[in-house]
């Protein structure tokens, strides 16, 4: 069990001081969202109205609307980053040298899966900080209750990433499957529109937002952030994580996964 846990460690502590070490990722992805924050906001504030729907109990701007959805995007674009410095690190040798190891191979995948977790969650609490700064305040104990849906979510939206990476074997090739996931679960979930507002405009699209893994995850920090625990997309995520995270296993799995392609290959 130390050995476990020291391997956790140690690649949780690779994965923060390399994000620390890396200034302009930091600053990359704080100004993806504080863009949709305080520009696209301010052009979506006269022309979307917003209904009074849980959990909100009265009338709100959309800015504190949209605030849990670039959360949820922030934690996407870092789960694709993590899986992007993976492929780096498997063409570069040191991610086969890591799988040698002789702990098991699920391990030290949840190991990398946990430290990019970690990162989003750093990355989320400093754009909420920004967002307080700028008048945007959500409940006091919000900050603390979005904590454990914040690590339910990484994980889900970083096993997607490490999944998505298993498949890939030129570093080349994954910034043009990343545009082609984060886009349409980002753009087609409810980060920037009730699904109220989808249902009145298409049917279709309604029906896949309410399917996406994305938008249950939206949806469980957003009432997490306002003290209350939407259970219906807590469950979906949780469901999605075991079944992202089952696909990059059998992915990474020597016998039949991409170590066997590359052999193959070779």
């Amino acid at each position: 069990m130390r050995a476990y846990l020291v391997a956790l460690r140690a690649i949780v502590e690779r994965e923060v001081l390399r994000f620390i070490a890396q200034r302009g990722r930091f600053v990359s992805a704080l100004v993806r969202p504080l863009v949709w924050l305080l520009v696209f906001a301010a052009g979506f504030r006269s022309a979307l109205g917003l209904s009074i729907i849980p959990p909100y109990t009265t009338y709100v701007t959309y800015e504190v609307y949209i605030v849990p959805g670039l959360c949820g995007m922030v934690q996407l674009f870092n789960g694709m980053q993590s899986s992007l410095s993976l492929v780096y690190d498997r063409e570069m040798g040191s991610m086969r040298l890591l799988l040698t190891s002789p702990l098991p191979r699920w391990w030290l995948l949840f190991s990398k899966l946990a430290g990019g977790t970690v990162v989003s969650i750093l990355q989320v609490y400093a754009f909420l900080a920004i967002a307080a700064a700028f008048g945007i305040v959500m409940p006091a104990a919000g900050y603390f209750l979005v904590l454990p849906v914040l690590c339910l979510t990484g994980l889900m939206l970083g096993a997607l990433g490490l999944a998505l990476s298993a498949t890939i074997r030129q570093l080349e090739n994954f910034a043009g499957v990343m545009n082609f996931v984060i886009f349409p679960a980002f753009f087609v979930s409810s980060a920037l529109y009730p699904l109220w507002k989808m249902a009145e405009s298409s049917t279709l699209l309604y029906r896949i937002c309410s399917i996406n893994p994305f938008t249950h995850a939206v949806e469980a920090i957003r009432f997490a952030l306002h003290g209350e625990a939407n259970l219906p997309a807590l469950g979906w995520t949780l469901l999605a994580l075991v079944l992202f995270l089952g696909l990059a296993l059998l992915g990474y799995d020597p016998t039949r996964g991409m170590s066997r392609k590359r052999s193959a290959g070779g």
